[in-house]
């Protein structure tokens, strides 16, 4: 056979093959191999060979003692699923291999990146029966450390599609089985974001069933590279502008990195740039500086290259800017921590909530609740430049690039949807004392966004991350949901059994002081 990723060709017997790879595995589990662990025997395939020494070298019992563990309950399963990218897909997926898996009673299956199986679906009695024999089911983990050698794990491995058969599988009791399966990369970032396999039993073996779910993955990928032009089309209807506007080279670049387009074209290295979340400079070559500058929420880049420093000229400084859980604010300027006044605060945190800039006007409103104060608007700005150096355009006022700050940070995190990490960066509500309209209407969005976010994510260890801040704290319908998902030996239940009932103790007192008497 010239294809050492399939299992099996139209010319091979089945069962004469499925003896001969038993006989195989049996010397390989008893130790017919060398020091180095190579397997001496030609009639086991070389990507089958590999998969055996990295499964035996994960501690993956072959007798069929151990199988694939359940890593996810049916909830959180269900809420992978919901918003891993593959789901879109699954029209497409189903109707690219329902009639394959009809016709040879294989089952449709899709994992994630890691082997967790998320969709499951085929004939009944044969899910049941692979569910019932080896545990394969959605929520369980077939990488090759969960389960061993299978087309699954093993395409996930090596990066490539694989058809396993038979006693090719590492695990005695998944060796009654066949699969076939290809990885899916993310055409905006090229990782693998899942596999798309093809699961039935032995006698169900098929030599086409590896070219059908390679074929479903390509297929896949092309939709997913279609709706990442298409998101690349809208950032330059959006962004556009900013790439013929000022001097010197400019591109607008995705979050992953990769180029969407330049101006001029070619002067970025080929290969995807390492951008830092928040902006600020990027060394590309020795010498050659840019400055990244997020836009919106995150969703694109700038990356400007600057002009070669002169003798008469320096580097706009690095500012950071910390408006979360402080009462007037901080800034950092070169490492050094400067101290906001109160309006400083709340002028930095209206630009920091609206990238494109606001006008006089808007921040006259924003912070004195009139649009009248236009004045006092331009005289805060002129000491804030004294204070924190060029940091803050005039024409139209906007932050200029390279200044970062917790709250875009934090808007970037929601955004994307990494919800857990943006309740760990949580540290309390914006500017907490600030009683100006703007700033109020913004701490307000911004909590309640991260509170929605927690809440409807299904995500545990999220929903801990926003109980520990001042907000969540006292947080009882989230008190409330925590304990109800927790595992019983969970050591947090304890502490959230007492806080929830503290809470509905506080909660009575208050409404009882509250009635007339």
């Amino acid at each position: 056979m010239t294809n050492p990723w399939l299992a099996i060709d139209v010319a091979t017997a089945p069962l004469t093959r499925a003896r001969e790879l038993r006989r195989a595995w049996e010397r390989f589990v008893v130790g017919s191999h060398d020091e180095n662990g190579a397997s001496h025997d030609s009639s086991v395939r070389a990507p089958i060979a590999d998969s055996w020494r990295r499964s035996a070298a994960a501690g993956v019992d072959p007798n069929g003692l151990r199988i694939a563990p359940l890593v996810a309950d049916a909830d959180e399963t269900s809420a992978r699923w919901e918003i891993h990218p593959l789901a879109e897909m699954a029209p497409l997926i189903r109707s690219c291999l329902a009639a394959t898996a009809d016709e040879s009673q294989h089952l449709i299956v899709v994992s994630d990146a890691n082997g967790v199986l998320l969709w499951v679906e085929g004939n009944a009695m044969v899910r049941l029966r692979a569910a019932d024999s080896m545990n394969f089911a959605e929520g369980t983990l077939w990488s090759e450390g969960g389960a061993g050698t299978n087309a699954i794990g093993t395409a996930i491995a090596a990066k490539h599609a694989v058809q396993v058969f038979a006693s090719e599988h590492f695990n005695e009791i998944v060796q009654r089985w066949t699969c076939a399966a290809a990885p899916v990369h993310d055409p905006d970032t090229g990782q693998v974001i899942g596999v798309i396999d093809l699961t039935g039993e032995m006698r169900t073996v098929h030599p086409h069933s590896m070219a059908v779910a390679t074929a479903t993955a390509q297929a896949v990928e092309a939709q997913l590279r279609c709706e990442m032009l298409n998101r690349d089309a809208r950032m330059l209807a959006r962004y556009g502008d900013r790439l013929t506007t000022g001097s010197g080279p400019r591109a607008l670049v995705a979050p992953s990195g990769r180029v969407i387009a330049s101006q001029p074209v070619g002067w970025l290295p080929p290969e995807r740039l390492a951008l830092p979340d928040d902006g600020g400079t990027l060394e590309l070559l020795p010498g050659a500086i840019a400055v990244v500058e997020p836009l919106g929420h995150g969703d694109a880049f700038l990356v400007q290259l600057l002009p070669p420093p002169t003798t008469c000229s320096a580097p706009s400084p690095r500012l950071h800017l910390k408006l979360l859980g402080r009462e007037r604010g901080e800034a950092e300027l070169e490492g050094a921590t400067v101290a906001l006044r109160g309006r400083h605060a709340e002028i930095l945190t209206l630009l920091c909530s609206h990238p494109d800039g606001l006008s006089s006007e808007e921040l006259s409103l924003g912070v004195y609740g009139s649009g009248d104060r236009v004045g006092a608007v331009r005289v805060e700005i002129s000491r804030l430049r004294k204070l924190l150096g060029d940091c803050i355009e005039t024409e139209h006022y906007r932050l200029r690039p390279g200044v970062s700050s917790d709250v875009a940070r934090l808007g970037r995190l929601l955004h994307r949807g990494d919800v857990r990490e943006a309740a760990a960066r949580y540290p309390g509500p914006l500017l907490p004392r600030s009683t100006a309209p703007g700033v109020i209407r913004e701490r307000e969005a911004l909590e309640g966004w991260l509170r929605q976010s927690v809440m409807s994510s299904g995500d545990r260890d999220a929903l801990w991350e926003w109980l520990q801040t001042p907000s969540g704290s006292l947080d009882l319908p989230a008190w409330q949901r925590l304990l109800a998902n927790l595992a019983f030996q969970d050591p947090r239940r304890s502490l959230a059994a007492s806080r929830v009932a503290q809470l509905r103790t506080e909660s009575g007192d208050a409404k009882a002081a509250a009635q007339p008497v």
